[in-house]
């Protein structure tokens, strides 16, 4: 991966099917790239001549490059040996990080990742009109661990059925906890709440009655 804006150079028989053709190329709308015309085409005997030319550049957004540019050189400042890519979605504003130093960065159960997380939103939505989301993520950090909290609800709505016990998990972030209540959500014989204040709130699971 590269921080530098994608660029490719293609051809056509006009500016238009050249444009058309770099678009093709780099999945995206005329709307996300800069075009610089290189050749307009001209047209010789019998309509032969040189075809038209052009530069598509992907626009950066603010959102991708200030997220960029804050969390690597923080990540220098750490001396830690990693590197910060963003792509800017409808969604959200996704932030892959690589390189040799990334478990420091995940932290215990992620804490460390869901503090930059949550710096990097506030970087990005300073001045900004329009909120937008901010996800990071890391060795494919928050699949495997959503996975490991499905698992985990799972066993305990087991335990909790067998037993007739509820049983009060441990202190989780809003992203953890809106994971066990969605697995357990439709199981018919358990029930999920919240009890609890910030950042001691927990999950407790139930028989339903």
């Amino acid at each position: 991966m590269s921080n530098e804006p994608r660029s490719v150079e293609t051809k056509g028989k006009t500016v238009d099917a050249a444009i058309f053709a770099g678009l093709d190329q780099m999945g995206l709308s005329i709307d996300q790239v800069d075009v610089e015309i290189l050749h307009e085409g001209s047209k010789g005997i019998f309509g032969l001549g040189k075809s038209a030319q052009v530069r598509l550049t992907e626009k950066v957004s603010r959102n991708k490059a200030g997220a960029e540019e804050f969390l690597n050189e923080l990540f220098e400042k750490m001396g830690v040996s990693a590197k910060a890519y963003a792509e800017e979605t409808e969604e959200a504003v996704r932030v892959q990080i690589e390189g040799d130093s990334t478990g420091v960065l995940i932290g215990r159960r992620g804490e460390t990742l869901d503090a930059l997380q949550y710096l990097t939103s506030l970087v990005v939505n300073k001045g900004a009109g329009e909120y937008r989301r901010v996800s990071l993520d890391t060795e494919n950090y928050r699949q495997k661990r959503e996975e490991t909290l499905v698992r985990l609800a799972n066993r305990v709505a087991a335990k909790v059925v067998k037993t007739g016990r509820k049983v009060v998990m441990e202190p989780m972030n809003p992203y953890e906890r809106r994971i066990l209540h969605s697995a357990l959500q439709s199981n018919p014989k358990v029930e999920t709440v919240s009890e609890g204040e910030e950042p001691y709130r927990r999950v407790i699971v139930k028989r339903k009655k």
